[in-house]
């Protein structure tokens, strides 16, 4: 999608707004009341997330500055946003009256026309912007194909039909683009796609990558791993296609392969710290073993991310003196900031909890040291006390951080959720509001408290004003689009909802977002169907608290 979220207005610049009102009014004097009055109403609706009544208002607003294009276009996307379709069309109408026409406004077009169900009309205007010779007119073709469908079956039948009438650009990135965006979709589009591309850039190794996604998408895991395999050599081509090629072997689920191809070529800090941590995920001790030693002969310098590298290497092993000593030798700067929390966390490993406490409370009293630092010091000890089974000493941690750093948005968050684990949402609540007070447009703390109001109580309506709000500023954000479906499954709206979960689903493979899934299939009826995601769901991680509550609350048995 266009970065055009982004642009939202934030409440410290409600003087904006009225500026923009009152730069229409010069052009439009006598109606200055009306723009200045249905331009602050909008912005206060989007403020309180009552994304319907924003979208009334901009409206209004544009009527009343017919010939100002910014106000149209807002008008326009928050129309859209609310689902508004009617507005939309009519914002629309005015901004294309009141500005020269350009990719991002037929980006949009597009994305209407989609959502009104006159696909011919979209279809015209997704060749017109795809034949464009500006590269961002495919980029915007795509994201109206992503935006302006409502069901992954009719984006992927739309993009089969820009396919068989040879409107994607002979260009490898767009290829490549709507290749990706097929293979999220699913069905049989990215099959077509992958022949395409390889009969038009056969030479090509990200079209080897390609092909091995679409298998492994497919759950050819064998065929997969050989197409791999016969591109292998071109990772010494460059470091960002060793990377690729690393990256398509640890999707596969094999951290050994990608760890090996890794190895291939001039290494430096980077591709060490990958190998390692691959080799940490496949769990091969002995293989790091090998390279944590091979890498200790090397060390000749003291380069900060090296030696904190070699701690961490050396912690996972367990080898925690040589871990204590590396740490110890990093000279300075953000490597030194994350090797004396990690002293603290190897010496709570080695069973010296009160070296571990006493490190961190040294820390948490050091003048001399940042406040972020300080900071993360009280989170660890938080972590490490929730490790150790002892609550009250969790919530301790952070009440003396909050004492030390009064309203840190970290701390509370993470206090927060502390809470919600315990089930005590109010206090939840009250830590989300208090960043919500600071920052009011904090994007992670709107999202994270309006889903536990969807989840734990029964304040739907408000849960929603508060998603509508980070959804204003991330509209294609997984977590907030699968918040977005889980209150509309709340508030009864199942159709609705289904459609969302499944894009956040397409957007994010995630056990929560399964299991969401899976229980609004099950609540309309569609069983079989939800038994499928409810074994995706268990096959990420049989253990999401979110999948265990669905599974009782269905009672399905898989």
């Amino acid at each position: 999608m266009p970065d055009w979220s982004r642009s939202a207005l934030r409440p410290a610049a409600l003087v904006l707004a009225i500026a923009l009102a009152a730069g229409a009014v010069s052009a439009r004097e006598p109606a200055s009341g009306e723009l200045l009055g249905a331009t602050m109403a909008a912005e206060f609706a989007l403020q309180a997330g009552r994304l319907d009544e924003a979208a009334d208002a901009y409206l209004r607003a544009a009527r009343a500055a017919p010939d100002d294009p910014a106000l149209s276009e807002r008008a326009t996307r928050i129309a859209l946003l609310a689902n508004d379709d009617a507005r939309a069309g009519e914002a629309l109408a005015l901004w294309k009256r009141s500005a020269p026409p350009t990719l991002a406004m037929q980006g949009i077009e597009a994305t209407w026309l989609l959502r009104s169900g006159r696909e011919r009309a979209a279809r015209r205007q997704l060749v017109a912007l795809l034949a464009d010779p500006d590269p961002a007119g495919w980029r915007h073709a795509l994201a109206a194909i992503s935006a302006g469908h409502r069901e992954p079956e009719d984006a992927a039948r739309m993009v089969r039909r820009l396919v068989d009438a040879g409107a994607i650009p002979d260009d490898l990135q767009a290829w490549l683009a709507f290749g990706g965006l097929s293979q999220q979709l699913g069905g049989d589009i990215s099959a077509r796609i992958l022949d395409e591309v390889m009969q038009r850039f056969p030479d090509e190794p990200r079209v080897a990558l390609l092909r091995a996604s679409k298998l492994r998408a497919d759950g050819d895991i064998k065929n997969a791993r050989e197409a791999l395999a016969r591109v292998e050599d071109q990772a010494r081509l460059s470091p960002e296609l060793r990377l690729a090629i690393a990256a398509e072997y640890d999707a596969l689920g094999a951290p050994l392969e990608s760890a090996r191809v890794m190895a291939i070529g001039p290494q430096d800090t980077r591709s060490y710290g990958l190998r390692a941590s691959l080799l940490v995920k496949a769990e091969d001790r002995e293989a790091l073993g090998a390279l944590y030693d091979e890498l200790r002969e090397q060390d000749a310098s003291p380069e900060p991310g090296w030696r904190l590298m070699l701690g961490q290497i050396a912690e996972y092993l367990e080898r925690h003196e040589d871990a204590l000593e590396w740490y110890a030798s990093v000279p300075g700067g953000e490597p030194r900031r994350v090797a004396r929390l990690r002293t603290a966390k190897v010496l709570h490993d080695l069973d010296r909890h009160d070296d571990a406490f006493a490190a961190l409370r040294a820390l948490q009293g050091d003048a001399s040291a940042d406040d972020e630092l300080r900071r993360d010091a009280y989170l660890l000890e938080a972590e490490l006390h929730r490790a150790d089974e002892r609550p009250d000493a969790e919530a301790d941690a952070y009440a003396r951080g909050l004492g030390a750093h009064p309203d840190d948005g970290a701390l509370l968050y993470s206090r927060a959720l502390m809470w919600e684990r315990r089930d005590d949402i109010p206090r939840a609540e009250a830590d989300l509001r208090r960043i919500l007070v600071m920052e009011p447009e904090n994007v992670a703390a709107l999202n994270a408290l309006g889903y536990t109001l969807a989840d734990r109580t029964d304040r739907y309506r408000e849960a929603l004003e508060l998603i509508d709000r980070a959804r204003v500023a991330e509209p294609d954000n997984a977590a907030i689009v699968d918040s977005y479906g889980w209150v509309l499954y709340r508030l009864g709206r199942n159709a609705e909802a289904l459609v969302e979960l499944r894009r956040a689903w397409t957007l994010m493979k995630d056990p929560e977002v399964a299991a969401h899934v899976a229980e609004v299939l099950w609540v309309m009826g569609r069983r079989d169907e939800a038994r499928e995601y409810f074994r995706k769901a268990m096959a990420l991680d049989p253990e999401n608290r979110s999948l265990r509550r669905a599974l009782e609350s269905t009672g399905a048995e898989l």
